[in-house]
């Protein structure tokens, strides 16, 4: 009985380290992905590119991590959790040396593309794994890591790597050499220490089915209008946030830039702590109302070019964002069988960076033809109207089921 209950508690144990291994990935994969942001200025200052090029190395990034999901989407489904989560981080070691040396825009091409492959091909592993290592008797923590530490990570991701701007030499260099390092020791802990939770494998293959069950599809259609709304403001943030804030001030410290993000993406990241215990639907209706406020103070900042309003309809607009994004994962995610569960994350996944990456783009074509304010005038009211638009749609046809998902 002694040997036993030694054997479970080991068990627990390594359980336990393996979902904070991952969570701990999850973390610095979305700092390394904010990171460039505040660096975008400094880089065209150098290289003297306008912001469709800015927009365009942030698509190529978000249109890489999607290709990269609907290939390698089941991948850990056949081969497990762990190999893939750690060939993941050595294509992203691989970014990050990219990253430090880049001497032209063809380099930051070159290393948001690797990024890209990299994320998303860690994107369904990691939450998969999250799910699979829950700690018992913590129903619902996969869900709220899955929600909260991405943002904690852009968020501080953003406001990192500005105060290397600001205040540290070769910032370019520095916050990519400390993420190489960061990167490496996780190689070591994923391969040292993390648990494997797929025991049954298959043969892999890629071009991996990334898709929904059929019982689970009236479920995932509710929540798209909520991920569009909110992951379409995340990508206005990260591509043009900083340039809108900077100008605004009319300031050229990138502290400005990357308090933006902080705000949006850290405010997420409480707000999804809060209502970690609310039901799911009425999660995803909070994150709604308050996206769609919060985005009409922003529009209303720029209209007026008052930036305390820019501050203040951020910090709304990022409890809308945690909000919104955590309630749609914590519905959808208990519902999958393990073996078809990162299928359905990278479906989540896939509609969120579409969000995420294709309207930034566009932004960035129209911000060299009718401006920065304008076009952060238009692409907020799009953004506010999809958030109110959703508020009914959830309430009619979100899933029913009042209590907290697992």
């Amino acid at each position: 009985m002694t040997t036993a209950s030694q054997e479970l508690s080991g068990r627990a144990t390594r359980t336990g380290q393996g979902f904070w291994i991952v969570a701990a990935i999850s973390f610095l994969y979305l700092f390394a992905v904010s990171a460039p942001s505040p660096l975008y200025g400094v880089y065209a200052a150098q290289w003297h590119f306008s912001p469709t090029t800015v927009t365009a190395v942030f698509g190529v990034y978000a249109l890489t991590l999607i290709a990269a999901m609907l290939l390698t989407g089941s991948l850990s489904d056949a081969l497990g959790r762990r190999p893939v989560i750690a060939i993941a981080l050595v294509l992203q070691c691989v970014a990050m040396v990219l990253f430090m040396f880049a001497s032209n825009v063809e380099w930051l091409y070159a290393a948001r593309l690797t990024q890209g492959f990299a994320t998303g091909m860690v994107t369904a592993a990691v939450a998969a794994a999250l799910v699979d290592l829950q700690p018992t008797g913590r129903p619902g923590l996969a869900a709220l890591v899955n929600a909260a530490v991405p943002a904690a990570g852009l968020a501080f991701g953003a406001l990192g790597s500005a105060a290397l701007v600001r205040y540290a030499p070769a910032p370019t260099r520095l916050v990519y050499g400390l993420l190489l390092a960061g990167f490496v020791a996780l190689i070591g802990l994923a391969l040292g220490r993390l648990p494997e939770t797929v025991a049954n494998r298959r043969r892999a293959r890629l071009g991996s089915r990334v898709g929904v069950e059929r019982p689970l599809r009236r479920a995932f259609l509710a929540t798209v209008p909520v991920l569009v709304a909110v992951w379409a403001l995340c990508g206005l943030y990260l591509s043009l946030g900083p340039s809108l804030a900077l100008k605004l001030e009319h300031s050229r410290n990138a502290m400005v830039g990357g308090t933006v993000i902080f705000l949006l993406c850290g405010l997420g990241c409480v707000t999804g702590i809060v209502v970690h215990n609310w039901p799911p639907r009425r999660v995803m209706l909070l994150g709604c109302a308050l996206l769609g406020t919060g985005v009409l103070i922003t529009v209303a900042s720029v209209i007026t070019e008052v930036p305390a309003l820019l501050y203040v309809g951020t910090a709304v607009s990022g409890c809308g964002f945690g909000a919104g994004f955590l309630g749609s994962f914590r519905t959808l995610s208990g519902l999958a069988v393990p073996q078809h569960r990162s299928e359905l994350i990278a479906a989540i996944y896939v509609v969120a960076y579409l969000s995420f990456s294709v309207p930034g783009v566009i932004a960035g074509v129209f911000t060299t033809r009718v401006g920065l304010y304008d076009t952060a005038i238009g692409y907020g009211l799009v953004v506010a109207a999809l958030a109110w638009i959703a508020l009914p749609a959830t309430a009619r046809h979100c899933y029913r089921a009042d209590t907290p998902a697992s």
